[in-house]
């Protein structure tokens, strides 16, 4: 992407334009109603209202958008503070996000059911992995990585590494939703998503040092960020887990944009040699969850994200050209918020339809429980993959135990076939699947007690296939 031109300095544009600011100050009402807090780079292409200049219109709508900034603790690298404003765009934005999270109504019912609620979890942390980590250069398919997250297996390189990290951080964050953010815990969590990745395997889970020359740019060596110095670093820290914590600044901050505004000062600061971008959204996770967001849990912010990089790095570039002006950020982020929340309420629609058209298919199947309902969905909807007990136990987030007598009922009822030979057993559907569950419906069994485990198949291994 290209560098966005810098808007021309406030304080000369007063100084050419003095004379027409008794009509500017005319027009402000109706150029503050219309304003789409477009950044100078895409002010200037468009036309400018009838009898003013680009520069004038720019000069009114800054006067208007300066009057609605608030500051923040966060400075920069000369002292400078950063400031927001909270434009009717952002406040809509925020209004759908409390409503699409359910703040008024609670959680939706399909996500209080605790068989549904750890799947839907397990799914999401699965995706926000595997998109946080190619944001930044995994390489790696989601179906490659998918199954190395629910199999267990160890990864095979340093992009499966990746993956695994952000999974475990994030199952992490959600034990610490309840704890005060601290130093330690920044730290922690950034040796939790670059462990094992980092060329220098020392710079895990510490600040980066001053002859760390560490800046962001582009694969031709444009820079577009150079953070502050390493000796500012532990003060801006402590300074970053205060705002965190809502003991900072002294009026109220709309949860979901403190959560926007911790994700931009890490980046900002970029305090580590890598794993800087990682580290802000596992951040604005632990925010928003602590903000009693828990909705939250089902939300993956990194696959919006993925689709338009650049979007996320012009919000930020628009903000440190723009006199520190956070709302360009906030709107951006705001943003991909409410169409990771629309997404999760699409996947809950299908969801709900999936179930609807499969009960149409089981009914009438006595004995069946949520779990094995959930398996033959998916046989019948892909029905070549390949299953294993600890595929359907991490899925569930249940025992093998229970796996296993999942299984062993379902081969006991002719609606899986275990394959003959090798470690793990695998299994399949039959190619018969649908008429089977007809035949089943038409003849209910009656209902009997778990099958024991097979005392052949290991408690302990690897899987290696597909899995529901």
């Amino acid at each position: 992407m290209r560098f966005p031109q810098k808007p021309p300095a406030f304080s000369k544009l007063l100084q050419t334009h003095e004379s027409k600011l008794s009509a500017i100050f005319g027009e402000l009402p109706a150029w503050g109603k219309k304003d789409r807090y477009l950044h100078w780079n895409d002010l200037r292409r468009r036309p400018a209202p009838a009898g003013f200049s680009h520069d004038e219109w720019w000069l009114g709508l800054k006067f208007h958008r300066k009057g609605q900034l608030r500051s923040v603790p966060l400075r920069d690298k000369t002292g400078q503070p950063f400031s927001f404003g909270q434009p009717d765009a952002l406040t809509e934005l925020l209004h759908h996000i409390d409503r699409g999270l359910g703040m008024a109504l609670g959680l939706p019912e399909a996500l209080t059911q605790a068989d549904n609620r750890d799947r839907y979890i397990i799914n999401t942390l699965i995706e926000e992995s595997i998109t946080s980590s190619q944001l930044e250069g995994a390489v790696t398919t989601r179906q490659v990585a998918a199954e190395m997250l629910r199999t267990g297996r160890k990864p095979r390189d340093t992009h499966e590494r990746m993956v695994l990290n952000n999974y475990l951080t994030m199952q992490r964050i959600r034990d610490l939703r309840s704890q005060a953010l601290t130093p330690e815990l920044v730290l922690e969590l950034h040796r939790r998503v670059t462990d094992g990745t980092m060329d220098d395997p020392d710079a895990s889970g510490r600040l980066r040092r001053a002859e760390e020359n560490v800046r962001v740019e582009d694969h031709e060596g444009t820079v577009f960020h150079e953070p502050p110095a390493a000796a500012e670093l532990p003060s801006r820290l402590e300074a970053m887990c205060a705002f965190a914590n809502g003991d900072t600044p002294d009026f109220f901050v709309h949860p979901v944009i403190r959560a926007i505004l911790l994700h931009f000062w890490l980046a900002y600061d970029h305090p580590f040699v890598d794993g800087n971008g990682r580290t802000a959204r596992a951040l604005f996770y632990w925010c928003m969850l602590r903000r009693d967001y828990p909705l939250f849990e089902f939300i993956s912010i990194s696959q919006v994200l993925l689709r338009a990089p650049a979007q996320y790095a012009e919000a930020f570039l628009h903000t440190e050209t723009d006199d520190n002006d956070l709302t360009y950020f906030l709107l951006h982020q705001a943003g991909v918020v409410k169409k990771a929340v629309a997404a999760l309420q699409d996947y809950l629609a299908r969801k709900r339809s999936e179930l609807t058209q499969a009960s149409d298919a089981l009914r009438g199947v006595v004995g069946l429980n949520h779990r094995q309902q959930a398996l033959l969905i998916h046989a019948l909807r892909e029905p070549h993959t390949r299953y294993v007990i600890t595929g359907h136990q991490r899925s569930h987030n249940v025992s093998h135990q229970t796996a296993a007598n999942d299984f062993h009922d379902l081969v006991a009822r002719g609606l899986l076939v275990m394959l003959p030979g090798g470690r793990p057993r695998i299994f399949v559907a039959p190619v018969d699947l649908g008429e089977k569950l007809n035949k089943l419906a038409a003849a209910p069994l009656p209902a009997t007690a778990p099958p024991e485990a097979d005392p052949t198949l290991p408690l302990n291994f690897t899987l290696r296939t597909r899995h529901n």
